[in-house]
């Protein structure tokens, strides 16, 4: 029998009249005759108000501890949904992460997928249930619970998928599809019919919250089908599968939600920068663009998400306070399309929308397929219709 997996988020379970809007969707896949495993989300904003109550108790909470907090959210989601479902006659059963075999490595709030044991799930199938897992959580060898990060039910979905040999993975949203830019951000924004994992990747990559970054590079390693989708119309998604079509702009990301930080002091070694990276990456801040401009003195400069920069000032303060920091924030705008490096008409027109509205560039990076430039403050929408109107 065919198995689809089908992921629902936030906006698509947020109260009792959206789930029932959901399990009619999941009627029509279980009524064709198909395993039906379902990853859902936590209900609307509860997993921001989860952070917001642990930050009134500390500004940096233990990160044990917020996982096991943040997990209920999708733990709430998966019971309620499941039973609806049976009481509108269609058999179902929840499984949080770890009763569905999903294990992780050690890391709190980031924690990557290491294996999926799905024995449980396929005896569940075997009885005729629809399966309903908890997305965005796992267990590590500890036994304790982990979380995916931000948009991880995405990963979970796609990787459920994979493991199960799944036809396709649906990610249902309150958006019927992948844009040419955010929908919210501009009202040019077009629909794209299909993108290819590679394309799909970069747009996560530069921030889009469309899909999570590493279920998409799942995706692509298991040649899984990812259909994105809205779940409250029946119209056509977008699909993002291995061919590459067209050798042009996709897709517009700006991204505001980053800060530039620039660090100096009056002394350098190689050895207090490695320490100064290495105490990044132990932190899993999410460093990116990271230059190192020192000689006699260090000067750093880099980009971070900006949910990361408590824990920046937090490391600063306590292990580097003799760094001098400076930060903006800022936008960085990503043009994304393959053979884009190639096209000198795309770079032509976006320096000339630049130099009209007289922007500030902190850095410009080129490669086969993007365009990204970090300007030095937030730029206005604006900025992007013009963009999207000169180049998609």
């Amino acid at each position: 029998m065919d198995t689809v997996v089908l992921k629902f988020g936030g906006s698509s379970v947020a109260d009792n009249i959206k789930l029932n809007v959901v399990a009619e969707k999941i009627r029509n896949f279980y009524e064709d005759n198909k395993n039906v495993v379902v990853v859902v989300s936590a209900q609307g904003k509860t997993t921001d108000g989860l952070i917001k109550e642990a930050m009134t108790l500390s500004s940096i909470p233990n990160e044990r501890e917020l996982d096991v907090l943040l997990s209920s959210g999708e733990q709430i989601s998966m019971a309620k949904l499941a039973i609806l479902l049976d009481r509108l006659g269609i058999p179902a059963i929840s499984l949080t992460g770890w009763q569905a075999g999903i294990y992780t490595n050690n890391t709190n709030q980031d924690a990557i997928i290491e294996d999926i044991d799905i024995s449980r799930i396929e005896e569940e199938l075997e009885k005729g249930k629809v399966v309903v897992v908890a997305g965005f959580q796992g267990i590590n060898k500890n036994m304790d619970i982990t979380t995916l990060g931000r948009g991880g039910s995405d990963t979970t979905a796609v990787a459920l998928a994979a493991k199960l040999k799944a036809s396709k993975c649906y990610i249902f949203s309150d958006v019927d599809g992948v844009y040419t830019t955010d929908p919210r951000q501009t009202k040019v924004a077009k629909k794209i019919d299909t993108l290819s994992y590679e394309e799909m990747l970069d747009i996560a990559d530069e921030g889009a919250k469309v899909l999570h970054n590493r279920c998409v590079e799942v995706g692509e390693k298991f040649s899984i089908p990812i259909v994105t989708k809205s779940t409250f119309n029946d119209n056509e998604g977008t699909l993002i599968n291995n061919k590459i079509e067209g050798g042009y702009v996709k897709n517009i990301v700006k991204n505001d939600n980053i800060r530039y930080v620039h660090l100096t002091s009056n002394d350098y070694s190689l050895e207090k920068f490695n320490n100064i990276y290495n105490s990044f990456i132990e932190s899993q801040l999410g460093v990116k663009n990271l230059v190192n401009s020192s000689e006699d003195n260090l000067e750093i400069s880099f980009t971070i998400p900006k949910v990361k920069f408590n824990k920046l000032a937090n490391l600063l303060e306590n292990k580097f306070p003799e760094l001098k920091s400076k930060y903006l924030d800022i936008t960085r705008i990503s043009i994304i399309g393959n053979g884009i490096m190639s096209n000198n008409v795309v770079l032509n027109k976006t320096m000339k929308i630049i130099e009209d509205n007289k922007l500030e560039i902190i850095s410009m990076e080129i490669n086969e397929a993007k365009i990204a430039i970090m300007f030095k403050e937030i730029i206005p929408d604006e900025i992007l219709e013009q963009l999207h109107n000169a180049l998609i």
